[in-house]
């Protein structure tokens, strides 16, 4: 889970400023030196820490805070805000030019995902209406080229080389022209990856940039690398002048040291995370919902982008219709849990409601790839009768079932009791909000 060290330590301080009528000085001193050294065990940059330390120290010793009502929350809501400058205040996107094609060159370390980071950004800016071209200019690793044109292909952009050539600054200078000539309003250079106290190398980007004169340079760096990411940030930045950082890996990196030090250092705003492996696991980054995230207070925006993303409404609406008449079966119970499993992993969509983040038994309950593929071969063992009432399957039936997918009488038996669960909570929701409390139980992804 994303910054799950630093998030529960900072969320174990806070909890014992809640339950003070009254903060002294002395209170505010002792909390602010606990979550010093949470942030330092995040690998967070001292530097960057002791300025943060005395920001906050500085508004929450104040009289305002010390006189309120509720000073512990108060000062969570001044870390909070502090969180959310550190990390660059407000969302920071790509400038789109006004004379297309915007070119955007993607710099970095050998390993640190390029390529890859390459293909999820040119199909999140497909969802935009964008028409990218990918540009393959890495020119020394053994089968680059092909890589991005697998990746360009699993997400539907072309990709341009020049067969057989060796100058990644040739390549991404007619990258433009053939962008014009293709009608592609965003050209995407994929560079190859580099030491930055590599001189020759990095002289090389900078011939780049010169030619192909990109609207955007991102730095791509492993979010899991800590306080070394913040040394490459600032060692490309002096190089080549960067616009903005894509942190990948940060769905795996629990404590998020490079995420809250490499704005603070370099100037440079994050603009992308990488938070998975599929191509649909890039996001844009906002701080103010990342340090909400952290203090366990929930992500409900992102919440219901994720679900308006991926959740099929039509199917949403005929369930509705299905479940006021009483007609929910396990064929609707696979197609519902077909549709939670594109939202990620249950930990991460806990982290982004309030107040469940720091729920472990919640999870744990980690429905994994294993599992699901059960189910699914549970439910399809099944005759379209069983699915559509499961009151027929009695014990030989059951037995058929395991057999026929592979698993054991208790797993349909589990399976069946999950189903009949399901049916009974969706039930009472249905009740409620035809008795008039609709509002107060909604799904963020219910219409």
């Amino acid at each position: 889970m994303i910054f799950e060290g630093l998030a529960d330590k900072l969320q174990q301080t806070f909890k014992k400023l809640r339950g003070r009528g009254k903060l002294t000085e002395s209170d505010v001193n002792d909390a602010m030196r606990e979550v010093r050294m949470a942030l330092l065990e995040a690998d967070v940059n001292f530097k960057v820490v002791k300025d943060f330390i005395n920001r906050v120290k500085e508004r929450a010793v104040g009289q305002e805070v010390l006189d309120s009502l509720t000073p512990g929350q108060h000062v969570i809501k001044i870390v909070n805000d502090e969180l959310t400058a550190l990390m660059g205040g407000t969302q920071s996107r790509i400038m789109i030019s006004s004379k297309p094609p915007t070119v955007v060159m993607l710099v970095g370390l050998q390993g640190a995902g390029k390529t890859t980071t390459a293909g999820k950004l040119a199909g999140l800016l497909l969802k935009q209406n964008k028409r990218p071209l990918l540009v393959a200019a890495d020119v020394y690793r053994p089968a680059a080229i092909k890589q991005l044109q697998v990746v360009g292909e699993k997400v539907g952009v072309p990709v341009f080389t020049i067969p057989g050539s060796q100058d990644p600054v040739l390549i991404a200078k007619q990258a433009t022209d053939q962008a014009l000539a293709m009608a592609r309003d965003v050209v995407i250079i994929d560079t190859a990856g580099r030491l930055h106290i590599n001189d020759e190398l990095m002289d090389e980007l900078v011939a780049i940039k010169i030619q192909a004169k990109p609207h955007e340079i991102l730095l791509v760096v492993d979010a899991m690398t800590g306080q070394d990411a913040v040394t490459v940030a600032e060692s490309f930045n002096t190089k080549l002048g960067l616009d903005g950082v894509i942190l990948t890996k940060l769905d795996g990196d629990a404590r998020g040291g490079a995420a809250l030090s490499i704005k603070a250092v370099t100037g440079c705003p994050i603009k992308f995370a990488g938070m998975g492996e599929k191509f649909d696991a890039l996001e844009p980054f906002h701080p103010d919902r990342m340090a909400s995230r952290i203090l366990g207070m929930g992500d409900m925006l992102s919440l219901i982008e994720k679900a308006q993303a991926t959740i099929d409404f039509e199917k949403a609406k005929e369930l509705e219709q299905k479940l006021r008449k009483d007609e929910f079966t396990l064929d609707q119970f696979l197609e519902q849990l077909q549709q939670v499993k594109k939202l990620g992993p249950l930990e991460d969509i806990l982290g982004m409601i309030p107040g469940m983040g720091n729920l472990k038994k919640l999870q744990d309950a980690k429905i994994d790839e294993k599992e699901f593929k059960k189910v699914e071969a549970i439910i399809q063992s099944m005759t379209k009768k069983e699915r559509r009432n499961p009151n027929l399957i009695n014990g030989s039936r059951r037995k058929r079932i395991a057999v026929g997918s592979g698993t054991r009488v208790q797993d349909v038996n589990r399976l069946l009791k999950q189903f009949y669960e399901a049916k009974k909570m969706m039930k009472r929701l249905n009740e409620m909000q035809k008795s008039g409390k609709k509002s107060n139980f909604k799904l963020p992804f219910m219409r």
